[in-house]
């Protein structure tokens, strides 16, 4: 069957909503009912040839006293749900009461497996019988599914086809509801990107086998259901033979319940069960898959959305202890990857992160999508400048590809994938690949709400000559190599000596007094240093780290000074700044930076941290080219005879 004829079936479909539900519901509230229908057919055509033996065994097995029917049950449908009802929607057709409509409907509905009742009440779909019911429209849907030009059977559609019928209908109702797309659906142009990113670069070093994908914020699982396409697309042509496990996890109720149907209606029922959803099931505070790990990963996580409730639910900022996000890292055993609960995106990075496999030839890959905040927000120390210093001191992040603007349904924002391994090729080590295609796009013919333009086959393959290059890429102006260090830093605090008019040179001051003369002593440049700590005499001085000389009683000391917190500031050091003859890059910038500036300066060390951030807009900056002086004076020569007709106008019309 060719796409006219999915077309053909999307359109028959989508002329029942506005037939039968056009009085009853407003336009974008149509899914409500239309998606947990269509998936109600195809289940209901495809379990029709084995009704009477799913009866008769279940019959069989509740006279035995088996509790645990789930297994048998399955095998005498032949597929991984079942209804153990005995209606069929021919038999519900020919029901003329909408009272008994309504009973003989709700037991058909309760007569199927777990599985599909975790779709209906994700749907929600119960709620809609009443007001179906009321308004005589339920028998209507039945009769309109049941149509003969609408064979949604396995004799008409095979499972790839009705998979495609459905995403088709999920996308247009999407579309109807510009403001909610982006939330849930990425499109299939960035999709397929990322696919390619996370699977053709080691495309000849898949083997057959068994492999693990996963998506910690799945969406309609549209991700996945691309990933496994396009990692058997490119197993198949090199002779391999790959079995596809799919996990994923979703807390919108619909949006699960949309992935769910999708994986039963492909015939993937086993996938289906491995896929966990709904309000309950948050990924960053109800982790369904902690002991899991998997080979590939990909995620379009939410931007700048709050998950201050997922905070409060795993104890607080202060008291996360989930190994996901406390981790060991540079020396530190309690290393904080816990963001601030404004933003939660790269949170799911991290826990994508905590389920690579570190024990294969291939460990894992991941690409996720990102906003532009996840590659600079947070300051030195804070959740997401950890995160990203984790990521790349342990060398996993291999490129980053800005995307063009306007890609998403929902936002015109900038947007990023972060491409990861844990097993990256030597001539990547130690480096990272940023890959500006902003400007390889295709403009689309009319506007998908926001979605203005898409990544074309020949956009995406630019992408991914340009990644597989790296190095030998022969396109400064969108793709750089840099150095893991480059995009760290350390943040130095910079402290001054707190000064007060009246005070005694050389007196050390008590914590009481010291306190007195900040709050009514009057600071002057001139002034006195305040000592605050005299030093053992065995105290070496280092004015650079705030260990000063100062006579004491006649002797000289080693001491310490008062800070002034009003003169307090701080300075990032890259941390690739050269030393020169100096002990390291601190020191050497120090030295230049702020020492002939405030001579009495010093680094307080225990409050130095590292950093990382990454800005393409620093590294792809292209500054617009200078007008030439006589465009400048043309110009100038066009205002002023402007403001000459002015000028007479106004004369005239004064006269």
């Amino acid at each position: 069957m060719n796409q006219s004829s999915y077309a053909r079936i999307v359109s028959l479909i989508w002329a029942i909503a506005d037939d039968v539900l056009r009085d009853l519901y407003v336009r974008g509230k149509y899914r409500d009912v239309i998606l947990p229908f269509t998936v109600l057919r195809r289940l209901d055509s495809v379990l029709e040839p084995t009704r009477d033996n799913i009866v008769e065994t279940n019959k069989a097995l509740t006279a035995a006293g088996i509790v645990n029917k789930d297994a048998a049950l399955r095998q005498a449908a032949g597929q991984d749900f079942y209804n153990t009802s005995g209606f069929t929607l021919r038999d519900l057709r020919s029901i003329s009461s909408a009272a008994r409509l309504k009973l003989d409907f709700e037991a058909y509905l309760d007569g199927f497996s777990p599985n599909v009742q975790e779709i209906l009440d994700n749907f929600e779909f119960r709620h809609q019988i009443p007001r179906l019911t009321k308004a005589d429209a339920l028998g209507t849907l039945i009769e309109k599914f049941l149509d003969p030009s609408l064979d949604l059977s396995p004799r008409g559609l095979d499972n790839h086809g009705m998979g495609t019928v459905f995403e088709e209908l999920v996308r247009r109702f999407n579309e109807e509801n510009n403001e909610e797309a982006g939330e849930h659906w990425t499109p299939r142009d960035a999709v397929r990107l990322m696919t390619r990113l996370m699977f053709e670069p080691i495309a000849d070093q898949i083997q057959s086998g068994s492999y693990l994908l996963y998506d910690g914020a799945m969406g309609t699982g549209g991700m996945l259901t691309v990933a496994e396409e396009t990692l058997q697309q490119l197993t198949s042509q090199r002779g391999h033979k790959v079995k596809t496990h799919l996990f994923g996890q979703e807390i919108n109720a619909e949006t699960y319940a949309i992935a769910k149907a999708d994986l039963i209606l492909k015939g993937e029922g086993e996938a289906a069960d491995n896929i966990v959803g709904g309000p309950e099931w948050s990924t960053l505070s109800n982790d369904a898959f902690a002991s899991r790990e998997f080979d590939f990963m990909l995620s379009n996580p939410p931007y700048g959305k709050s998950w201050k409730t997922d905070q409060e639910r795993m104890g607080g900022a202060k008291n996360i202890r989930d190994p996901r996000f406390v981790v060991e890292h540079a020396g530190d055993p309690e290393y904080s990857l816990v963001t601030r609960s404004s933003d939660g995106q790269m949170m799911f990075l991290a826990n994508l992160i905590s389920k690579m496999k570190h024990n294969t030839a291939l460990g894992s890959r991941i690409a996720e999508v990102h906003n532009g905040s996840s590659l600079f927000t947070g300051d030195a120390g804070q959740g997401e400048s950890n995160i990203r210093r984790w990521v790349i001191e342990n060398d996993w992040l291999e490129a980053i590809v800005a995307l063009p603007l306007k890609m998403f349904y929902n936002t015109g924002i900038a947007t990023y994938v972060w491409v990861l391994s844990n097993r990256k090729e030597e001539r990547r080590k130690g480096k990272v690949q940023l890959i500006d295609a902003t400007e390889w796009f295709t403009p689309l013919r009319k506007n998908l709400g926001e979605k203005a333009v898409e990544l074309s086959p020949a956009d995406s393959d630019r992408v991914l000559k340009t990644f597989l290059a790296f190095d030998q890429a022969d396109d400064p102006d969108h793709s750089k190599i840099f150095d893991n260090r480059d995009f760290g830093y350390s943040k130095i605090v910079v402290e001054r000596p707190l000064r007060v008019v009246g005070a005694d040179e050389g007196r050390v001051y008590k914590a009481a007094e010291i306190k007195k003369l900040k709050e009514e002593g009057k600071r002057d440049k001139n002034a006195p240093a305040i000592i605050k700590k005299v030093l053992p005499y065995s105290a070496q001085p280092d004015p650079l780290h705030g260990l000063f000389e100062a006579v004491i009683d006649g002797k000289t000391r080693v001491v310490q000074y008062e800070p002034d917190t009003e003169l307090r500031d701080s300075e990032q050091v890259p941390l690739n700044e050269p030393a020169g003859e100096y002990a390291d890059g601190i020191e050497a910038f120090f030295r230049r930076e702020v020492l002939p500036y405030a001579p009495d300066a010093w680094i307080d060390e225990t409050k130095t941290k590292i950093g990382y951030e990454i800005s393409f807009t620093r590294h792809f900056y292209k500054p617009a080219p200078m007008r030439t002086l006589a465009e400048i004076q043309a110009d100038i020569r066009a205002l002023e005879a402007e403001t000459d007709d002015l000028i007479s106008e106004i004369a005239g019309g004064a006269q």
